[in-house]
């Protein structure tokens, strides 16, 4: 590994993505990245009886399919980062308390999965692990509990607003073995410009996703279209905008290969998403599913891939703070 710039790394010796697994809710289901996802939930409780406990259960079963599909033993896989949106980490913690697996538990709010991705991907570019595996979960009902009101108000969400996606994603990288590469990674600074709104997340977050993404170019010295797609994590329609028109502003246009996985994975115009989708699991489901079959495929062969997070909590929000931005970034591909 080498240093670049001001905070890129640049991976002489490449980690591979060897598999992912993805798992998520009803909504997410009629979306129209369905067929991409390996299973489908009927329903928001998948037989448990709390969304907390069927969010662990959701984790713990896209880390099983991950694992399966491998063909690499669970033993064989040196450390696990995982992490979620609920105080603690809990999804998290107790849906791998089943694993013996050593555990890494991470918080970068909608950020996670990409966070888990990059630490995976130091560890074993260092030699000191073969396999690591990452994962991330959320749920849009305990989401909405925690972070919000609780569902049974039935309050009123604004425009600006976004549909936290119930799912599970997890990926296993490796030293060796057949899968796209991961070749830089970009992590984030904390970017704050005040946003209040804790029904705004795109606006808050789009800052930090910008100054990623500019010393993401500085750093390597590529523009944009080197790019077949640039996406960003969770920023929806409103974040996907503010993105687009700052980036311009800092010289890079990205009007033809960028786009968002909270615009990915709804219909704006059908499922009554508002501003898209946001939560730890849309970039991982997106990814997991959508994206990475495309680079197995070989239909787009370098993506940059940039997850967003919202680095608040419901006691932040109600002293009045702002809410700070983290945007993380890593650059796949097929080489």
């Amino acid at each position: 590994m080498q240093k670049l710039g001001k905070q890129t790394i640049k991976f002489d010796k490449t980690p591979k993505i060897i598999e992912t697994a993805s798992i998520v809710g009803p909504k997410e289901s009629q979306g129209p990245l369905a067929k991409y996802f390996d299973t489908c939930l009927n329903d928001e409780f998948w037989g448990e009886k709390t969304w907390e406990k069927a969010e662990s259960k959701i984790i713990k079963e896209s880390i099983s399919l991950a694992i399966n599909k491998s063909k690499i033993p669970s033993d064989s896989i040196d450390y696990c980062f995982a992490g979620d949106l609920l105080n603690q980490c809990i999804s998290a913690s107790f849906g791998l308390r089943s694993f013996s697996i050593p555990y890494f538990g991470i918080f970068g709010a909608c950020s996670t999965f990409v966070e888990g991705m990059i630490l995976s991907s130091i560890l074993i570019s260092s030699g000191a692990a073969q396999n690591c595996l990452f994962a991330t979960s959320s749920h849009f009902c305990s989401a909405e509990k925690q972070f919000r009101f609780p569902l049974e108000l039935g309050n009123q969400r604004p425009p600006t607003s976004q549909w936290t996606v119930t799912g599970g994603a997890s990926a296993i990288v490796s030293a060796s073995g057949e899968g796209p590469s991961i070749t830089y990674a970009t992590p984030g600074k904390i970017v704050d410009m005040g946003i209040k709104d804790a029904n705004n997340m795109g606006a808050a977050m789009a800052p930090a996703a910008v100054d990623t993404i500019v010393t993401h170019f500085e750093d390597t010295g590529r523009e944009p279209d080197y790019y077949d797609m640039i996406v960003t994590g969770d920023l929806g329609h409103i974040g996907k905008s503010i993105t687009y028109e700052m980036l311009k502003t800092n010289g890079f246009n990205v009007k033809e290969n960028y786009n968002d996985c909270g615009v990915l994975i709804f219909d704006k115009y059908t499922q009554d998403t508002h501003s898209g989708g946001s939560g730890c699991a849309c970039c991982g489901t997106v990814f997991s599913g959508y994206l990475f079959n495309q680079l197995k495929s070989k239909k787009i062969n370098k993506i940059l891939l940039i997850a967003t997070g919202a680095l608040m909590n419901s006691t932040s929000s109600q002293q009045g703070e702002s809410i700070p931005g983290i945007a993380h970034a890593v650059a796949i591909e097929n080489l």
